[in-house]
C-alpha cells in the first residue's frame, strides 16, 4: 500500500454514522480573536473598499478515492453533508458548484423558513401598532428546538437551506439600532448547521416591501420616513393588509397579495429606494437627506451589521441581497394602466394615477378583476374605493401631507372641477431632468448589486469575502434579461431565480389539465400549451423550467443556476386532503416539479419547511401553506421524557412530513465528474444516473499530445458535448476544473431502502460500490485503470472523456402509482372508435 493510502487509515476514525469526521486533506482556516461575535457587531462601520481577490478559488487537495488502492465508501461522510469537513469547502466552476476535490455538488434543499416574515410576538388584533418592540428571535424555531429539524432536514436530504431573515428583525427600532439579541441567536442557529452537515445561504426575504405594505421585509420606519401614516394605508387604498393580519384564506381574499406590488405604497417606496434620485429628487429626510441616499446607506449598513455577526461561519456560503426585487414604478410606459401579462390583476386593481388620487384622499372609481379562463382574470366590473376621504400621508410628514407624486409634478388635483390630471404620464420611463431613457436593471439593479456585493466581502470576518457566494435573481416571473452582461455580474455570483407553475398558484388547483402559463404570457398558441396527466405535468413543467434555466445561461454564459423558490400549494383543490388526507395531487405535483429540476440538471431550495405550519393558519402570511411539513400533524417531540430520536434511519423524524414519496428522493449529491442525466421514477423507486469524467488539462501532468485529443468523445450518448452550448442537456466538457477524486456519492433514502434489497446495475467491470442505509449513501468507485474499451477500441482513459452510468432498482420494487398520459387515459376508447369506423368501411366497401 502506498504512503499516501496509509496515511488516509491512518488519519480516519470513525464514531458513529451520524458524526462529522475531518478529512486530514482539509486545511480550516484560522480564526483570529478579533472576529468574535460581540465585537463584531458592537460598532456599526463605514462602508468598505475590499481590496480582496474577485475570484474565489479554494485550494485544491486529494480525496482518499483519489489512491488507487482505496476501498469504496471508506470516508466517513455521507453524500448530503456538506459540511467543510467532507467538501473542503464548496465554490463555483463554470455552470456547476464544486467542493475542494473537484467534484460536482448538486445543492437542494429547503426554504427555512416561511414563518421568518413575521414576528414571534406578531399579533393581528392590534397590527401594525408596536412595530418598534417586535422581535424575531425565535424564528424560524427556538433553539432547543433546532436539532431535532436540522436532524429531519438531514434524514430527508434536503441540506442546503435558503436561511431567512429581514430588515425589520434586524432594524425594526429605528435607524441604525440594531437588534443584538436577534443577531446572536442567528448566530447560534447558524453555528448547528455543520452538525448535521448542512450548509446555508441568508437571504434578506422581501414581498411587496414591508409587513407594513401587506408583505413583509423592511421596517415600519422605512414607510414613516417617506411620509405615509401606517394607519391609514388600507384605508386609502395604498396596500391591503388583511392577508398580513391573519387574512387570505377566504375566496374572496385568495391570491390578492401580489397585487400590492402596483398599489402606492409598495411601489412608490421601491422607486424611492432604487431610483428617489431620479424620480423623487425632491423628498429629503433627517437633515435633509435624499430618500435614495438614505434608504440604501441605511440597507447596506445592516447588511453589513448581519454579515459582520455570521459571516465568518463555515456554515454561510453566501448571501442574497434580496428576495424577489420589484421596480416599483420605474419603465412603467403609461400612469392610466398596469401590464396585464407581467403585472397580476386581480380584485381592485388601480392604475398608477388612480392610486395618487386615492393616496391624496380622493374617492376614485377603479376597475374590479376576477378570474376567469383562458386568460386568468378579466374585468367584471368597478367600485368605489376611499370613500372617506382618508389620506395615505401624514401632515407632519416630509411631504407635509401631499402625495409625493404630485409634489413632483407629475400629476395636479383641480379643486374648482374637483378632478385629477395626469401632466406626464410617461413620467417613470425617462429621467426627468435630462430625458434620457432608464432601465431598471442596468441604471438601478446591477450598480446598486455589485455596491451590496463589494460591501459585504469587505465586511466578512478574516480577509474570507472571496470564498462567499452571492445569489442574485430578476424580477419575478421574468427570464434573465440579456442586459445581464460579465460587466454586470458581481463575482462568484449565483443566478437564483424562482419558479411555480402560475396556473397552479393562482387558481391553488391542480389536476389532469395542466397549462404553460408562462408560454402562453409570451404569446405562444394556447393549443400548444396544453398538457394531460401526471406525464403531462412532468413535461410542462420541465419546458418551463429549461426555458428559465437556458435564458440565464444565454444572458450570464456559464455561471450557476440554482432555483431559490419552487413549490406546490397543500391547500389546493378546496383544502380536500385536510379533510380526506388523500394527497395525491399535491404529490403529483411535487414529483412533476422536481422530475422538471432534475431533467434540467440544477439545485433548488424548495419553498417552504415551516415547523409552525398547521391545517387552519397554513403558513400564517396571506393565506399561504406550502409547508410540506406540518406541525399539527407532527404529535409530541417527546416520549416518556425522552427526546426525539436524530439519527437518520429513525422513522420518528418523518412525523408531520407529507407528500414525503415526492419530496424525499435520491440525487447524486457529489459526482466525480459532470452530472450528465438523472432520471428518477416515484412509482417504482427506480433511477438511472449517467456522468462525464473529462481528461485531465495538461497543467495537471497530462501532455500537451493527450490534451489535443481531449475533447474527442466516443460515447453514443447524445448527451454529451463540449461545444459550450446552452442546454441544460449538453453541458460543456472542456475546461472542467481538474478532478481529485474518484468516488461518486449518491443519496438514496433510508425510506426506500428499508425492508429491500438495492440492486446496482450498469457499471463497468472494475467498478465497486457500497450502499450504506445509516449514512443513506450509495457510494460509485469507477475503476483505476488507465485504459479501457470503448467502441470496440483500447484507449487511454487520460485522453478521452469516459462515461459512465448507474441504475438502481429495489427487490421487491416500491410499489406506486404510474404516472399516466393522454395515450394510457384515453388510448382504448381511440382505438375502439378506430375498429367501429375500420369495420364500418369494410362493411360499406
Amino acid at each position: 500500500m502506498s504512503e499516501f493510502s496509509s496515511s488516509v487509515d491512518s488519519s480516519f476514525v470513525l464514531v458513529g454514522t451520524d458524526q462529522s469526521q475531518v478529512f486530514p486533506f482539509f486545511r480550516p482556516p484560522t480564526v483570529t480573536s478579533d472576529a468574535t461575535f460581540p465585537s463584531s457587531i458592537s460598532t456599526p462601520t463605514s462602508p468598505i473598499d475590499s481590496n480582496v481577490s474577485s475570484v474565489g478559488t479554494l485550494e485544491p487537495v486529494h480525496h482518499p478515492s483519489a489512491d488507487p488502492a482505496y476501498v469504496v465508501g471508506s470516508v466517513p461522510s455521507h453524500a448530503h453533508d456538506w459540511s467543510r469537513n467532507t467538501t473542503g469547502g464548496i465554490c463555483t466552476h463554470g455552470r456547476h458548484f464544486i467542493d475542494t476535490y473537484g467534484r460536482v455538488c448538486n445543492l437542494r434543499g429547503v426554504n427555512l423558513s416561511g414563518n421568518c416574515k413575521t414576528p414571534v410576538n406578531d399579533n393581528n388584533a392590534t397590527f401594525p401598532a408596536g412595530a418598534e418592540t417586535v422581535t424575531f428571535v425565535g424564528r424560524p424555531f427556538p433553539l432547543d428546538e433546532a436539532p431535532q429539524h436540522l436532524a429531519r432536514l438531514r434524514r430527508w436530504g434536503l441540506t442546503f437551506v435558503r436561511f431567512l431573515i429581514t430588515w425589520e428583525a434586524v432594524e425594526h427600532d429605528g435607524p441604525g439600532i440594531y437588534d443584538t439579541s436577534y443577531l446572536s441567536y442567528l448566530r447560534s442557529v447558524l453555528s448547528l448547521l455543520p452538525q448535521f452537515g448542512l450548509i446555508a445561504f441568508v437571504a434578506l426575504h422581501q414581498d411587496v416591501w414591508s409587513r407594513y405594505a401587506g408583505g413583509s421585509g423592511a421596517p415600519a420606519w422605512t414607510l414613516e420616513l417617506a411620509g405615509f401614516d401606517l394607519n391609514a394605508l388600507e384605508e386609502s387604498g395604498a396596500a391591503w393588509l388583511r392577508g398580513v393580519r391573519g387574512g387570505g384564506h377566504s375566496e374572496a381574499e385568495r391570491g390578492l397579495w401580489p397585487c400590492g406590488y402596483q398599489k402606492l405604497a409598495a411601489a412608490t417606496m421601491a422607486t424611492c429606494f432604487w431610483a428617489g434620485d431620479t424620480f423623487a429628487p425632491n423628498l429629503r429626510v433627517r437633515d435633509g437627506v435624499p430618500i435614495q441616499r438614505f434608504l440604501q446607506d441605511a440597507f447596506l449598513d445592516m447588511w453589513e451589521t448581519v454579515v459582520r455577526a455570521i459571516g465568518d461561519l463555515d456554515s454561510v456560503l453566501g448571501f442574497e441581497m434580496m428576495n424577489e426585487p420589484h421596480r416599483g414604478y420605474i419603465d412603467l410606459p403609461s400612469l392610466y394602466k398596469f401590464d396585464y401579462n407581467t403585472d397580476l390583476h386581480l380584485g381592485n386593481v388601480p392604475s398608477a394615477f388612480q392610486s395618487f388620487l386615492l393616496g391624496a384622499g380622493h374617492p376614485t372609481t377603479v376597475d374590479r378583476w376576477t378570474r376567469s379562463f383562458p386568460m386568468p382574470t378579466k374585468c367584471t366590473g368597478q367600485q368605489l374605493l376611499n370613500p372617506q376621504g382618508r389620506k395615505a400621508w401624514r401632515e407632519d410628514g416630509p411631504t407635509h401631507g401631499q402625495d409625493l407624486w404630485e409634489m413632483h409634478g407629475v400629476w395636479k388635483w383641480d379643486n374648482s372641477k374637483n378632478t385629477g390630471a395626469v401632466l406626464r404620464e410617461k413620467y417613470f420611463v425617462s429621467d426627468p431632468a435630462t430625458g434620457r431613457k432608464v432601465d431598471w436593471y442596468t441604471d438601478f439593479y446591477y450598480p446598486f448589486l455589485n455596491r451590496w456585493t463589494k460591501r459585504v466581502r469587505g465586511a466578512v470576518a478574516n480577509g474570507r469575502g472571496h470564498e462567499k457566494l452571492f445569489f442574485a435573481e430578476p424580477i419575478p416571473n421574468e427570464f434573465c434579461p440579456p442586459s445581464w452582461t460579465p460587466q454586470h455580474q458581481p463575482p462568484n455570483m449565483v443566478f437564483a431565480p424562482h419558479w411555480y407553475d402560475l396556473r397552479v398558484l393562482f387558481d391553488k388547483a391542480h389536476g389532469e389539465f395542466s397549462v404553460n402559463v408562462q408560454a402562453i404570457s409570451r404569446g405562444v398558441n394556447p393549443l400548444r400549451t396544453f398538457h394531460w396527466g401526471h406525464k403531462g405535468a412532468r413535461d410542462n413543467f420541465a419546458t418551463q423550467i429549461r426555458t428559465l434555466v437556458e435564458a440565464g445561461y444565454r444572458s450570464l454564459g456559464e455561471r450557476p443556476v440554482l432555483i431559490g423558490e419552487c413549490g406546490v400549494p397543500m391547500d389546493m383543490n378546496s383544502r380536500t386532503a385536510f379533510k380526506t388526507d388523500d394527497w395525491t395531487w399535491q404529490q403529483r405535483m411535487m414529483d412533476a416539479m422536481i422530475t422538471a429540476l432534475e431533467r434540467a440538471n440544477i439545485g433548488f431550495t424548495l419553498w417552504n419547511y415551516n415547523p409552525e405550519n398547521d391545517d387552519s393558519r397554513g403558513d400564517d402570511w396571506n393565506g399561504e401553506n406550502f409547508s410540506w411539513f406540518s406541525n399539527s400533524r407532527a404529535g409530541p417531540h417527546t416520549a416518556s421524557g425522552q427526546t426525539l430520536v436524530l439519527a437518520q434511519d429513525a422513522k420518528e423524524l418523518d412525523l408531520g412530513g407529507r407528500i414525503l414519496d415526492a419530496v424525499v428522493r435520491p440525487y447524486a449529491a457529489k459526482t466525480a465528474g459532470i452530472p450528465l442525466k438523472f432520471d428518477y421514477e416515484m412509482a417504482t423507486g427506480t433511477f438511472s444516473y449517467s456522468w462525464a469524467v473529462p481528461p485531465p488539462p495538461p497543467s495537471t501532468g497530462q501532455s500537451e499530445e493527450a490534451a489535443s485529443t481531449s475533447t474527442l468523445i466516443r460515447q453514443p450518448s447524445s448527451n454529451v458535448n463540449d461545444s459550450g452550448s446552452t442546454s441544460v442537456h449538453t453541458p460543456p466538457l472542456a475546461g472542467h476544473t481538474p478532478l481529485f477524486a474518484r468516488e461518486t456519492e449518491i443519496f438514496v433514502p433510508a425510506q426506500l431502502a428499508h425492508g429491500r434489497r438495492l440492486i446496482v446495475e450498469g457499471l463497468r467491470e472494475g467498478d465497486t460500490y457500497t450502499y450504506d442505509v445509516g449514512r443513506q449513501t450509495l457510494f460509485v468507485l469507477p475503476g483505476a485503470q488507465t485504459q479501457m474499451q470503448m467502441d470496440g477500441e483500447t484507449v487511454d482513459v487520460q485522453a478521452h472523456v469516459v462515461h459512465h452510468e448507474v441504475r438502481v432498482r429495489f427487490d421487491p420494487p416500491v410499489g406506486g402509482e404510474h404516472p399516466n398520459d393522454l395515450w394510457t387515459d384515453f388510448g382504448a376508447h381511440v382505438i375502439a372508435v378506430l375498429v367501429v369506423l375500420l369495420a364500418l368501411i369494410a362493411y360499406f366497401f
